[in-house]
């Protein structure tokens, strides 16, 4: 089980995340974008490098929904590769079944 602040971290990240996603989308257009004046895309890249490093989507990180561990994750299943093996052995996954051969 991972430690609770860090889950709690992790969900706050993606709250933040949330908030300022379609902020930041416009000014990664304004940035991207072939027509902009060279003062508007640094001011554009200014405001960007303001907003707060944890509202970047990149530093969410995949948890575990059982017991937050932030590693071995499989993201179809939103589960760690423990817990994974433990619930379809038991037969709590829908449609997954042990391979044999």
């Amino acid at each position: 089980m991972a430690k609770k602040s860090s889950v709690l971290k992790n969900e706050r990240r993606a709250a933040l995340s949330l908030k300022y996603l379609p902020k930041r989308r416009e000014l990664k257009a304004l940035i991207k974008n072939p027509q902009t004046s060279p003062e508007d895309r640094a001011e554009a890249i200014k405001k960007l490098g303001a907003l707060p490093r944890n509202s970047n989507p990149i530093r969410v990180t995949l948890r575990c929904a059982v017991t937050g561990r932030p590693r071995g994750n499989l993201r179809k299943f939103g589960l760690s590769r423990m817990q994974f093996r433990d619930k379809a052995l038991k037969g709590e996954l829908t449609g997954v079944v042990k391979a044999s051969w």
